[in-house]
């Protein structure tokens, strides 16, 4: 007997992000939440920040252009966090108080 089996690439719909968490939700229903500290730059971002973000492609990753940030989506499903290094990050951050 054979089974099958369809694959269809996850792609976002929407986007929220509050204070504790990012919620994605996906063009087959699901809905996805994960801890914000897990990104640490929206961890660290204002909410207007936060809430400039786009789609990219047909929904395969988010962007937040004030940001520099991107996740894709088959990430989040993988539950991987952000791969920026502390260095990185702390460079980044420096780097926003220089300009406030």
């Amino acid at each position: 007997m054979s089974t099958l089996v369809l694959e269809i690439d996850p792609v976002a719909v929407e986007v929220a992000v509050t204070d504790d968490d990012l919620t994605v939700d996906l063009a087959d229903g699901r809905r996805m939440h994960v801890p914000l500290s897990w990104y640490p730059r929206l961890f660290n971002a204002s909410d207007v920040e936060r809430q400039n973000w786009q789609l990219l492609g047909d929904g395969y990753a988010i962007e937040w252009p004030d940001l520099d940030e991107h996740i894709g989506v088959e990430g989040l499903l993988a539950g991987r966090q952000s791969g920026e290094s502390p260095q990185s990050l702390k460079r980044w951050l420096n780097a926003r108080q220089m300009h406030r």
